[in-house]
């Protein structure tokens, strides 16, 4: 059985926490508290993309600082 965040024929989006850390979700799967959705439904690549052009320090912010 395949994991649905590793199945390419369902829609994701990509969320964004206080901490400026990035997720591929789901889109059928509630967003959980704490984060944000930045990028609207979309293929799993879209996505993945979209995170890659946008995420360069995956640090938490909390670090950063």
């Amino acid at each position: 059985m395949t994991h649905p965040f590793e199945k390419e024929d369902i829609l994701y989006v990509v969320l964004l926490n206080d901490q400026g850390q990035y997720s591929l979700w789901p889109a059928f799967l509630e967003v959980p508290p704490g984060w944000e959705v930045v990028y609207e439904q979309n293929s799993r690549k879209a996505c993945i993309a979209f995170v890659e052009s946008n995420w360069s320090d995956m640090r938490p912010n909390r670090i950063k600082n």
